[in-house]
């Protein structure tokens, strides 16, 4: 079977196909161990640690209409949730919404 090139003639790249990926070799088996080395040793979805303090993680039980709200927007729902509650504690007290 002869290979697709990943890049149309514009240079956009294409989707790969399920047996592309599960072809698909760790870089430590393919990489030169000098260049392997020098990688971030992080997992993917990992971010490095935070440079100050800025969020806490909570076990937090929400409405289940509260939640199909802010999810229905797709991902990005528990920013938006966080930003709803900053707007609601920068009101002045006594204020009702």
């Amino acid at each position: 079977m002869k290979k697709k090139p990943l890049t149309d003639e514009e240079g956009e790249v294409r989707e790969l196909t399920r047996e592309e990926i599960f072809a698909m070799r760790p870089a430590r088996e393919v990489l030169p161990p000098e260049l392997y080395a020098i990688l971030p040793k992080r997992r993917p979805g990992q971010r490095g640690p935070q440079k100050a303090l800025v969020k806490q993680q909570v076990t937090l039980r929400l409405d289940a209409k509260i939640l199909a709200h802010f999810k229905a927007d797709g991902r990005g729902w528990q920013t938006r949730i966080n930003d709803a509650l900053k707007r609601i504690v920068a009101k002045p007290k006594g204020k009702a919404a």
